[in-house]
């Protein structure tokens, strides 16, 4: 995930229910999609920051010390600006990126055949 080029919104915005739940005919099961995605998008940005992180991390004993990185400090700022990971996924599913299907429907076209 490209996070630099996101035009997700940072700030919160309200959304026509119809055109969320377009896709789906359920908005319920659209909120499930989105949620999972946005489960999804927050564990690659984690990861992602704590792998950062940990070039700057210095293992002492002594906590007398506390060095300020001005890299780390740009990289945590860098996180702290990007939009939510529920964003991010909202965006995604209006721009239609998010697959998804249906099991329920499988099982029915299963039991037809």
């Amino acid at each position: 995930m490209d996070l630099k080029n996101v035009n997700a919104p940072v700030n919160t915005e309200t959304y026509d229910r119809n055109i969320i739940d377009a896709p789906t005919q359920n908005i319920y099961e659209a909120i499930s999609v989105i949620s999972r995605r946005a489960e999804q998008i927050n564990t690659e940005i984690r990861k992602e920051l704590v792998d950062k992180l940990e070039e700057f991390a210095t293992y002492n004993d002594s906590l007398e010390e506390i060095f300020e990185n001005k890299e780390q400090i740009e990289v945590s700022k860098f996180y702290e600006k990007l939009p939510k990971p529920h964003a991010l996924a909202v965006q995604e599913w209006l721009n239609e990126n998010i697959y998804f299907r249906n099991s329920e429907d499988e099982k029915v076209e299963d039991t037809q055949e």
